[in-house]
């Protein structure tokens, strides 16, 4: 009678946990078998904050596929650029690919990085709506997310036109917000966390703050990272993880939430297996950089929770061990309260960091394909270019299947030792 009860509340737990994450991916703005198009200028080209939102997806929703597509084209305006005019890449970079979201990112290069002028917002602002209109008219049920421009950063180091450069974007970034208000859009503000960020950063370290945006334009991945937060959170991205809690003294789960918790033992400590739904983000806190930009900001409050709760020790100190390997040491009293595994370096943590190696090399690929084969050849006939990109579209695709399989989380072995 006690194995069946056991083996019904384990069923119990797991139909929860099911249940949350069909919750959590309802509210989530994307959905199974959506293709995303992330569009914009040389930022989106880096192809880091568009990566680090692929990577989240595949890792917090791993049982819903997804197909990303990076089309950042280095100094492009709402005009177009060195890809070509802004309708010749809608067609071959968008809507080729038939999306059902697409992300914008514009206005660094419309600005001209001079000082506010009507006649170029102009250019602006019409040019941005004709991007509208034009991929509407192809995919009528695209589900557009507009992002306010990133910032020109003015606060690490002196502004170079009166008034600074970014308040130019942040005048670009109000249209684009009503614009997106007007058209029944998304809208991710990608400026005002970013600067607030900078300027706590820079009351942190002042000299290691000017390395977030190290030319003033680019962000490095410390900053694209609280970029692609913005995303994230206008999307409506679940901020957890998984949720455990253990009452140490009877030996039973009070909660769990997103995972199944199954073995528990007691003893001199305490002993669990747990597969959890989801893995967190893995975030490189060893660059100095993107440790203080992640600190200066509330990523890990707002999108990266793993919590992990025991009750009722009766130990001073405990260490904690997940697959035979040391997490940490904690006192009785922090493990009662609640430790954060999102932040710590954890087997689910180094398996996640393994499915964002594959995000890069798919990436990669993608963008060999498109950049150094399919744009310089598209206006010559070359019998064997089809064949290549057919072969880079399928590696693409297999890459991806990986991706996904290695985001399919494993069960883990706890151990909490005195």
């Amino acid at each position: 009678m006690n194995t069946q009860l056991r083996r019904g509340a384990a069923a119990l737990v797991l139909i929860l946990a099911c249940a949350f994450l069909a919750q959590a991916q309802s509210a989530f703005h994307l959905r199974p078998n959506d293709t995303v198009v992330f569009y914009g200028d040389s930022i989106t080209d880096q192809r880091l904050y568009t990566t680090f939102i692929e990577t989240f997806v595949v890792t917090r929703y791993p049982s819903m596929p997804v197909r990303f597509v990076h089309s950042g084209w280095g100094g492009d305006r709402v005009s177009g650029g060195g890809g070509g005019p802004v309708d010749e890449r809608l067609r071959r970079d968008v809507l080729a690919y038939k999306p059902t979201v697409m992300t914008i990112m514009l206005g660094m290069n419309d600005g001209r990085y001079r000082p506010f002028d009507q006649e170029i917002f102009r250019e602006y602002s019409t040019g941005y709506e004709h991007i509208l209109d034009f991929v509407k008219a192809g995919a009528p049920d695209l589900r557009l997310t507009l992002i306010q421009p990133s910032p020109f950063d003015d606060v690490t180091r002196p502004e170079t036109v009166a008034g600074g450069y970014n308040t130019v974007l942040v005048r670009y970034g109000e249209f684009v917000k009503e614009l997106a208000r007007k058209r029944g859009a998304l809208v991710a503000d990608q400026n005002t966390p970013l600067v607030e960020a900078l300027r706590r950063a820079r009351a942190t370290d002042a000299k290691l703050a000017e390395r977030i945006v190290p030319d003033r334009v680019h962000p490095g991945p410390g900053g694209h990272l609280l970029m692609a937060a913005a995303v994230l959170k206008a999307w409506g991205a679940t901020p957890l993880v998984t949720r455990v809690e253990i009452d140490a003294a009877s030996g039973k789960l009070t909660q769990a939430v997103n995972s199944t918790v199954t073995g528990i033992e007691r003893g001199a400590g305490l002993r669990w297996n747990q597969t959890d739904a989801a893995l967190p983000m893995p975030v490189n806190m060893n660059d100095p950089v993107v440790a203080l930009a992640v600190k200066s900001s509330d990523f890990v409050q707002t999108l990266n929770q793993q919590t992990l709760r025991v009750t009722s020790l009766t130990g001073a100190s405990y260490t904690l061990k997940i697959n035979g390997a040391t997490v940490g040491t904690f006192s009785g009293t922090q493990l009662a309260a609640g430790i954060n595994l999102g932040e710590l370096p954890t087997p689910m943590a180094k398996q996640a960091a393994g499915v964002h190696a594959l995000t890069l090399k798919r990436s990669d690929v993608h963008n060999a394909r498109w950049r150094q084969f399919q744009v310089p050849f598209q206006n010559e006939t070359l019998p064997r270019l089809q064949s290549i990109l057919s072969n880079l579209d399928a590696l693409d695709e297999e890459l991806a299947a990986r991706q996904r399989a290695a985001a399919q989380p494993l069960q883990c072995y706890y151990e909490l030792i005195p």
